[in-house]
C-alpha cells in the first residue's frame, strides 16, 4: 500500500515538473513575442507599413530619417532560397552515400566530419569566407566588370559570398536530418525492391527517397531557419550595403541589419530596428505555419 502511494506521489511530482517546464517554455516564447511586438509595432505605425516594406533606402541620420527595408527583405529571401537550393542536392547526395553506399567504417568517418562541421562556430565560417572567399570573388569581380566604369566594386564582400557561406553552413543541419530520414525507411522496402529486380540506384531513387520525403522536407525547413537566422558570419562577408541583391553587390540581411546598428541606435531608429525584428519574426512564423499545414495535409491523406 505504501509502495503504491509512493509511486503515485512520484508520478504526480514528475507530471508537475514536466507541466511546469512546458509552461515556462510557453511563457518564454510568449514573452519574447509580446516584447518584440510592443517594441516594433509603434515604429511600423509611425513610419507606415507600406513605406517601410516597400522603401528601398535606409538612412536613419537624414532629416527626416528614412527606414525602407525592401532591398533588405529581398536580400534575405534570395540568400536563404539560393543557399538552401545549393545545399539540398549536396545534402541528399552525402546522406545517400552515408546510409546506402559507403562501407560502415567510411560512413562513420564521414558522419564524424559532418558533426564536426556542425560544431564550428559561425564566426569561423565568416572568418574563412572573409579571408579566403572574398578575395577570390573580388578578383572575379575585377575581371568581369573591368570595362564597366559605373560598377561599384564590393571588394569581394557581396551577395555571392553571402550565399556561398550560407550554403556551407546549412549543410550539416540538412545532412543530419536527411540521414535520419533515410535511416528511418524500413529495410523491408529495400528488400522488396531488390526482390522485384531493381538495382541499388533504382531502389534509392524510386523507393528510399520517396519514403523519406517528409524527413527531407523537414531538413529543408531547418535549413531555411538556419540560413534565415544567421547573422555573425554573414555580417563578415555580405558587405553591409543596402542595395538590390545582385551577385556582386554589397548587401544587408534582416539579421545583419539588427547586429550592425542596434548597439548605438536610439529613439525612432531603435524602434525601427525592432520593427525589422517584427518582420523577421513574421517571416519565421510563416515558415512554421507552412510546415504545420503540410504535415496536417499529409496526415489527412495518410502519408
Amino acid at each position: 500500500m505504501l509502495l503504491h502511494q509512493k509511486q503515485r506521489v512520484q508520478e504526480r511530482a514528475a507530471q508537475t515538473v514536466c507541466a511546469a517546464c512546458a509552461c515556462i517554455a510557453a511563457l518564454a516564447v510568449a514573452s519574447i513575442s509580446v516584447y518584440i511586438l510592443i517594441s516594433g509595432l509603434p515604429a511600423l505605425m509611425h513610419i507606415g507599413i507600406g513605406n517601410m516594406l516597400c522603401g528601398v533606402q535606409w538612412s536613419p541620420t537624414t532629416n527626416p530619417p528614412v527606414f525602407g527595408i525592401n532591398y533588405i527583405i529581398l536580400a534575405s529571401a534570395l540568400a536563404t532560397a539560393v543557399s538552401v537550393c545549393i545545399g539540398l542536392p549536396l545534402s541528399i547526395a552525402v546522406s545517400i552515400y552515408i546510409t546506402e553506399l559507403a562501407p560502415a567504417r567510411v560512413a562513420a568517418i564521414v558522419s564524424s566530419f559532418i558533426e564536426l562541421l556542425a560544431g564550428i562556430p559561425s564566426v569561423i565560417y565568416g572568418l574563412v569566407g572573409m579571408v579566403v572567399l572574398c578575395p577570390l570573388l573580388y578578383h572575379a569581380e575585377l575581371a568581369i566588370y573591368s570595362n564597366d566604369p559605373a560598377h561599384q566594386y564590393s571588394g569581394g564582400s557581396n551577395m555571392l559570398a553571402c550565399v556561398c557561406v550560407l550554403a556551407i553552413m546549412v549543410l550539416p543541419t540538412m545532412i543530419g536530418m536527411s540521414v535520419s530520414a533515410l535511416r528511418s525507411v524500413p529495410t523491408s522496402l529495400r528488400a522488396s525492391s531488390y526482390a522485384l529486380g531493381a538495382t541499388r540506384i533504382q531502389t534509392i531513387v524510386k523507393v528510399v527517397i520517396p519514403a523519406a520525403k517528409s524527413g527531407i522536407f523537414a531538413a529543408i525547413v531547418l535549413g531555411v531557419g538556419r540560413a534565415l537566422g544567421e547573422a555573425m558570419a554573414i555580417s563578415m562577408v555580405a558587405g553591409g550595403g543596402v542595395n538590390l541583391p545582385l551577385p556582386f553587390a554589397s548587401v544587408r540581411l534582416l539579421t545583419t541589419q539588427l547586429v550592425s546598428e542596434m548597439s548605438y541606435a536610439q529613439g525612432l531608429h531603435k524602434e525601427a530596428l525592432f520593427a525589422v525584428g517584427v518582420v523577421l519574426y513574421v517571416f519565421i512564423i510563416c515558415i512554421n505555419s507552412i510546415v504545420l499545414l503540410t504535415k496536417r495535409k499529409k496526415h489527412c491523406y495518410g502519408e
